[in-house]
């Protein structure tokens, strides 16, 4: 459904996609992520023909963007960071403009906008002004206008940042119900990784390039016996003898538990030093182990140089 052959984007001499290569296939759930600046938005802008690459290609649904750009968008819907609806009109009003414009007819705009405003629980709030709605409810509105035309593809930029964890959840039930009853095929970027682990395949970009692709299962496994799980006390003692042990690539914090990525070659020693140096500095070592890795873990790991 989303294909692209040696995709690049550069402004002036500066490449903001390089070569890219990617091959979505129908039904997929299909996550983009990697460091503010990898590319993400880039990328999304130029799958749905907002931007012209200026190497490569995009096809869609089969149809080659650059040849048959009105064809290749009727096959696509389009969710932007920010909420780029109008907030003068109603619910309603917003998805019958949308609708129109995407060539719908009267009689099929409306009861569209009725099935799509009760798939995302907004049925209720049709005569409310867009201005109106909550963040998480915004997030919804703009969801029925990329699907009011019924497209095979949801190109969705970053569709829950900013909103409540609740919001999120609900935001992420109503993608799962679309790709199960619908067959609908997204492709998203975010910047959360426990909504990374959902997608069906993992793209991991840095400076432009797609440099890791795998199922959420597949990537984890590429730190498997790498990572460590460490709690103790006082914080200040274990980051003090962390850093001065060698084989500890990298410590990442979760709650009250340190994540400590480890080089295989320095594995034992390492664990045996930081045992040794906490007690040695007076702290207290509750637990230290070796846990199956997240793929917070592995995305750390990628941007750091570590895989």
């Amino acid at each position: 459904m989303i294909r692209t052959w040696k995709l690049g984007k550069s402004y002036g001499s500066k490449p903001a996609v390089v070569g890219l290569d990617l091959d979505v296939k129908p039904g997929e759930i299909y996550g983009l992520v990697g460091p503010d600046g990898a590319g993400k938005t880039t990328t999304i802008r130029l799958l749905c023909g907002a931007l012209r690459p200026t190497a490569g290609s995009v096809e869609i649904a089969g149809v080659a963007m650059d040849r048959n750009p009105e064809l290749a968008r009727r096959h696509l819907g389009y969710l932007s960071q920010h909420f780029s609806l109008y907030d003068d009109l109603t619910v309603e009003e917003n998805l019958q403009f949308f609708a129109e414009v995407r060539g719908l007819s009267p009689r099929a705009w409306r009861e569209r906008s009725e099935e799509i405003l009760a798939f995302v629980g907004l049925e209720p709030f049709a005569g409310r002004l867009a201005g109106q709605l909550s963040g998480g409810m915004k997030q919804k509105l703009s969801l029925a206008a990329a699907l009011v035309a019924q497209p095979g593809v949801l190109l969705l930029d970053e569709p829950t940042t900013g909103v409540d964890p609740l919001t999120r959840q609900d935001f992420w039930r109503l993608i799962i119900r679309l790709v199960g009853e619908e067959r609908i095929t997204v492709l998203l970027s975010t910047p959360y990784m426990d909504e990374a682990t959902r997608c069906t395949r993992v793209g991991f970009l840095r400076e432009g390039r797609l440099v890791m692709e795998g199922t959420p299962r597949s990537l984890r496994q590429l730190l498997a016996g790498r990572v460590m799980e460490l709690t103790g006390a006082p914080g200040e003692v274990i980051h003090r003898v962390l850093s001065q042990t060698t084989g500890v690539l990298s410590v990442q914090r979760f709650g009250d538990r340190l994540h400590l990525l480890l080089d295989q070659r320095y594995r034992q020693e390492a664990v045996e030093k930081i045992t040794r140096g906490v007690e040695a500095e007076g702290g207290q070592m509750v637990y230290l182990g070796e846990v199956e890795p997240l793929l917070e873990d592995v995305f750390i790991a990628l941007s750091e140089g570590f895989l």
